[in-house]
């Protein structure tokens, strides 16, 4: 059995910085790696169905459906800025308790269907990497090889943002770092119609 070239190029499409990896660094900072686990354990789901999706052709529709695709983008940079908003107003440091809280594993798996970054990745791992299995074959594929290696990905991220929390001791630097982490998250939004 030879070593597969798609899971180089999934890890570094999920590895490098994007809404995911934003969000989770951002939920360990704030509320600890045991309360982001859910928003982990959501996202590798998430992302696994929607890479999944591409296998059976769903890349391929949207792509012919020049509306619908204009449309899901609007949504998901809406909806990418109203998140980015909401970090930039979040109350600044730790949250052990409050109104703030980290994604639950619905949301997780919902925004999944949004994250142009997710969606773009899917579709050249779809389009360059099919090794010519039937579509369920490929869709299993695809999903198990996107959701194996995102677990680990967003583990790692929302570790790092746990220990990264330990570093800001002062309210000055959680301000910057949450007014960071909402300024990037906004930029990504942008990345949607490129």
């Amino acid at each position: 059995m030879s070593f597969d070239p798609l899971y180089v190029f999934v890890f570094a499409g999920l590895f490098s910085p994007g809404p995911n990896v934003i969000l989770l660094t951002t939920s360990g900072a704030r509320f600890g790696f045991g309360r982001s686990l859910p928003h982990v354990f959501g996202v590798a789901i998430g992302v696994g169905i929607t890479s999944a999706l591409t296998g059976f052709g769903i890349g391929a529709l949207l792509l012919a459906q020049p509306a619908l695709t204009f449309a899901l983008k609007c949504l998901a940079a809406a909806w990418i800025l109203w998140m980015a908003w909401k970090l930039f107003c979040s109350t600044r440091g730790p949250q052990t308790q409050g109104r703030d809280r980290p994604f639950t594993f619905l949301e997780a798996v919902l925004f999944q269907w949004v994250n142009p970054k997710i969606w773009a990745i899917a579709m050249a791992a779809s389009s360059g990497y099919a090794i010519g299995l039937p579509p369920a074959q490929e869709a299993l594929r695809l999903g198990s090889a996107f959701s194996g290696i995102n677990l680990f990905v967003c583990l790692f991220w929302s570790f790092a943002g746990s220990l990264l929390a330990a570093l800001m001791t002062r309210q000055v630097w959680w301000r910057w770092f949450m007014t960071i982490m909402a300024l990037a998250l906004a930029a990504s939004a942008v990345m949607v119609f490129l």
